[in-house]
């Protein structure tokens, strides 16, 4: 066993991990990030990026490399799943571009981990290790150490948490648990060829019904075409809780089988080997104990209804390089920064997605005749509720380097 030193250790090898790495290494500080998993890579398969995440991208430098086998959807159209009407539609085209400065992305989620695995290859100041998992952590004022499954040890300067919505160093922080939402989600890729009846391949569609919904989009280079069907559990809501008695291929199969055709289609497509409950936590106080901040799902683990949990942790990314460089390497004032300008808009998207996934979802006669009213009513180029999450940034606000050049 080995004891290690190192000026700024990341726990988490995923997407924000490798973002809050490479964001600090280009800030001129040495990083070593510590991967619990045998070798680097994503599960799942599909995301979508506001023009938000598409921004933190550029700031990172490696929206260049992302763009070849992205995909920049034209518009985003929300369906009925049980009648199969369009309730209304979001233009994501050129008007769309000019007005948050960068384009809507739908992507693989593999390909966006290897640029940013590439990117911090490259990077002379960034060490990558994976097949560490860690299981302790001791916090101090003037800095932390870790300790791994195999007993190995690092001691670090700064300590950044970036392990995902189960982590392990996010107890040393605030005590909470995470929160079962009751829903469950199956998802997978297919050719585009694979896929009948396909009426616009560049469009992002999303289903919404009674305790359902299903979203489908093109990626990489729109030759694979991503569906995601989410239901909610009557077995869960029924007290059925424990791991194999909720989420099964059977239930998936009796919320979907009162839905349109084209819904049923895609939801007898979509791979039943794995199910992705779906959890999230309340907002925490604070990020950040001495010398260890939280990021990305560690700090603000959302449901996915505003497509926000990647891109928060790519804004997380780029604002915490920023502060580090910002306070010339003053830890402790980079860490207080970071939290002040970004816990308030990640807590935002965590309570916004909740009730708005309870809108998808109502079954509730008045609600669904009111909400199918307002969609029907709104102009497909109508962005004022959207411009919250992703308009630049002020100056002085959180993420100052997202801001528009």
């Amino acid at each position: 066993m080995k004891a290690s030193t190192v000026p700024t250790l990341v726990v988490g090898g995923g997407i924000g991990g490798l973002a809050t790495a490479l964001s600090i290494a280009r800030t001129g500080r040495p990083v070593h990030l510590l991967e619990r998993a045998a070798e680097f890579g994503e599960i799942g398969a599909g995301l979508q990026f506001g023009p938000n995440a598409s921004r933190a991208l550029d700031a990172l430098g490696v929206l260049p490399d992302v763009l070849p086998t992205a995909v920049k959807p034209e518009r985003a159209v929300l369906r009925d799943a049980v009648g199969g009407g369009v309730l209304t539609t979001l233009e994501l085209g050129e008007t769309f571009r000019r007005r948050y400065g960068y384009p809507y992305l739908v992507l693989h989620r593999g390909d966006l981990l290897d640029v940013l695995l590439a990117h911090c290859r490259a990077h002379e100041l960034i060490t990558l290790e994976s097949g560490r998992s860690v299981v302790d952590a001791e916090v101090r004022a003037d800095g932390a150490a870790v300790t791994c499954a195999d007993g190995n040890r690092y001691d670090a300067e700064a300590l950044v948490a970036a392990d995902g919505l189960h982590s392990v160093l996010r107890g040393q922080v605030v005590e909470d648990e995470v929160v079962n939402s009751g829903y469950a989600a199956y998802r997978g890729a297919v050719p585009v060829e694979a896929v009948p009846h396909l009426v616009a391949a560049d469009d992002v569609v999303l289903w919404v019904g009674p305790g359902v919904h299903l979203m489908q989009y093109p990626m990489r280079r729109g030759e694979l075409y991503n569906e995601v069907a989410v239901f909610r559990s009557e077995h869960f809501r029924a007290g059925r809780t424990e791991p194999g008695e909720w989420g099964g291929p059977e239930e998936l199969d009796d919320a979907f089988a009162a839905m349109c055709d084209p819904v049923c289609e895609a939801v007898a497509r979509i791979d039943r080997s794995r199910f992705w409950p779906m959890f999230d936590r309340g907002p925490a106080p604070t990020w950040v104990r001495d010398r260890l901040v939280l990021v990305g799902d560690a700090a603000h683990p959302m449901l996915q209804y505003l497509g926000q949990g990647a891109c928060q942790a790519l804004e997380d990314a780029v604002e915490l390089g920023y502060r580090v460089q910002s306070a010339r390497q003053d830890v402790d004032q980079a860490y207080r920064e970071f939290e002040a300008v970004r816990l308030p808009r990640a807590s935002r998207c965590q309570t916004t997605a909740r009730p708005w996934g309870e809108l998808w979802h109502t079954d509730d006669p008045l609600l669904l005749a009111v909400r199918n009213r307002l969609f029907a009513g709104r102009a497909a180029d109508d962005y004022r509720e959207l411009d919250w999450l992703y308009a630049p940034a002020a100056l002085g606000t959180a993420a100052p380097s997202l801001t528009a050049a």
